[in-house]
């Protein structure tokens, strides 16, 4: 699995153990739908550690609650 299909993961597990959707997390996070969208949706779009913080201070986790989770522990190794 890639980082960017792990952040995805971990993004849609939390908001499925809060009973919100994707629309209602880019409003409690700050950020555009848009934004969160394009997580989704494009390919190639790398998530910022910044997008990542702010989804994390919206749901009032820290980053290592954000990462501590098994969709980390084992990644693909990162092409260039």
């Amino acid at each position: 699995m890639t980082l960017t299909n792990a952040i995805r993961r971990r993004i849609k597990q939390l908001c499925d153990e809060r009973g919100i959707t994707i629309n209602k997390l880019s409003t409690i996070c700050g950020i555009t739908q848009s934004t969160l969208n394009n997580i989704f949706t494009r390919e190639n779009n790398k998530p910022t550690v910044s997008t990542v913080k702010k989804i994390c201070d919206g749901l009032e986790i820290t980053l290592a609650d954000f990462f501590n989770n098994e969709c980390f522990y084992v990644l693909d190794q990162e092409v260039k």
